[in-house]
């Protein structure tokens, strides 16, 4: 970052904390109405129900910050929002309405979407502590009551439990953002905005599912076999098998996906495209997939990295060895599963259900990504403005990574603190994805 680029940063900062609370401000978002009228229509254009406009800015609530978003990301979630599926989120948002109070504020006309953001905290509830105007801050996506009783075991089984910006209004795709005092973490120095709101929803979701004994940890020499292994979960989850000492198993569908593999060290890269796997399903799939493992390593996977849900799921449950876990966090490919049970029950294999991460997970993975032990999977940055066509290409798969959105930042390259770190760990490293955007 040049000086230059550095007194914009610092000219920005003192512009949002002198300019105070605005009135409305920028955000995508979808709309009640379009809800109404097409979330039960089997064919839906992204492009027509995600909108970019001007929204009230609601009140504070007093265990609340408000964050002006320098970046944020795009998310499949985004794209179930704006497709109003499985149902649409304005039902989230009004139940969470009936619990009262100052959730009642959710129940909008208008759904603000986004689960990632980096950006500055400009203002503070009157039951904050611990964050201050000018804290550059990264936001951990898990929305929840932090004084329920089984959340102090484990926040995503909490009754609250929810999605921010998802399951939740008054998310990161936005110039400012509403979220709870408990979301927030420091950014990653090193980083520049963009490549810092990158990180926290997909990496995030992939630790907890991989190393937090609440998913389905590996072990070294592990064999863990990741679809999808490309894009925003699943790069995340090839960097977090590497430094664990497991062996990762990348499945991609194109050459320059399997590029992305070969970078981040991926240890057997199966490319659906050249092996006759496309338009396989179920247990034929699984089959294929197993043959080619046994064929290049010797033995089944011990453990399935599954978020594609009606597509693979079969296949992973009949992939997996005896005695080995199918961790699921997703279904982008819908929601309800067909899998013969006699696989599941009579080798004693296990499904593993995992949602987002508890705070303690988000705060262990952003300390490897503060340490340049996870690097950004940011392949390109879009505008604000363009978060729609964005939005399309992630719902068209034809994404490497993650897609970062310029929400306040004036430009790419702003945000960096530390630059000595950058340095040391080498910005070939931090910006490799972007090669392949």
């Amino acid at each position: 970052m040049s000086l230059s680029s550095a007194a914009v940063a610092d000219t920005m900062v003192e512009e949002l904390l002198a300019g105070g609370i605005p009135d409305t401000y920028k955000a995508a978002y979808v709309e009640r109405d379009d809800a109404a009228r097409l979330w039960d229509k089997p064919e839906k254009d992204i492009r027509e129900t995600l909108k970019v406009g001007d929204v009230p800015m609601p009140e504070l609530a007093p265990d609340e910050v408000l964050v002006a978003v320098m970046a944020s990301a795009m998310n499949y979630n985004t794209v179930w929002s704006a497709r109003f599926e499985p149902i649409p989120t304005f039902v989230f948002l009004n139940h969470l309405a009936k619990s009262g109070g100052w959730n009642e504020r959710h129940d909008q006309p208008h759904h603000v979407l986004g689960s990632d953001a980096a950006g500055i905290v400009v203002a503070t509830g009157d039951g904050d502590r611990h964050h201050s105007p000018g804290d550059s801050v990264v936001v951990w996506p898990g929305w929840g009551d932090a004084e329920q009783v089984m959340a102090l075991d484990d926040a995503v089984l909490g009754t609250q439990s929810l999605a921010w910006g998802y399951e939740t209004n008054f998310g990161g795709l936005a110039n400012y953002a509403i979220v709870k005092n408990t979301q927030l973490m420091p950014k990653p120095r090193h980083l520049t905005w963009e490549e810092a709101a990158c990180n926290t929803l997909c990496g995030m979701t992939a630790y907890r599912m991989l190393v937090s004994p609440h998913g389905a940890p590996f072990k070294q020499g592990d064999i863990v076999f990741i679809w999808g292994a490309a894009g925003g979960l699943g790069s995340y989850a090839v960097q977090l098998v590497r430094n664990g000492g497991g062996i990762a198993v990348g499945v991609v569908n194109s050459e320059s996906k399997a590029r992305v593999l070969e970078e981040l060290g991926c240890d057997l890269i199966i490319r659906r495209d050249e092996e006759g796997l496309e338009g396989l399903t179920g247990k034929a799939l699984g089959k294929g997939m197993r043959i080619i493992v046994r064929r290049e390593l010797g033995e089944d996977p011990h453990v399935v990295f599954e978020h594609v849900g009606a597509a693979t799921f079969p296949a992973s449950v009949y992939l997996v060895r005896p005695g080995g876990r199918v961790v699921t966090c997703g279904s982008s490919t819908g929601y309800e599963h067909s899998f013969d049970n006699r696989y599941l029950w009579m080798k004693a294999k296990r499904i593993i259900g995992s949602h987002g991460s508890t705070l303690q997970e988000a705060l262990e993975f952003n300390r490897l990504v503060d340490l340049g032990k996870i690097q950004p999977t940011l392949a390109k940055t879009v505008a604000l403005d363009d978060v729609v066509e964005a939005a399309y290409e992630t719902d068209l798969n034809r994404h490497v990574g993650k897609i970062g959105v310029l929400c306040q930042a004036p430009e790419e390259g702003l945000g960096v603190e530390d630059r000595e770190r950058r340095e040391q760990i080498g910005e070939s490293k931090i910006e490799l994805f972007r090669k392949f955007g």
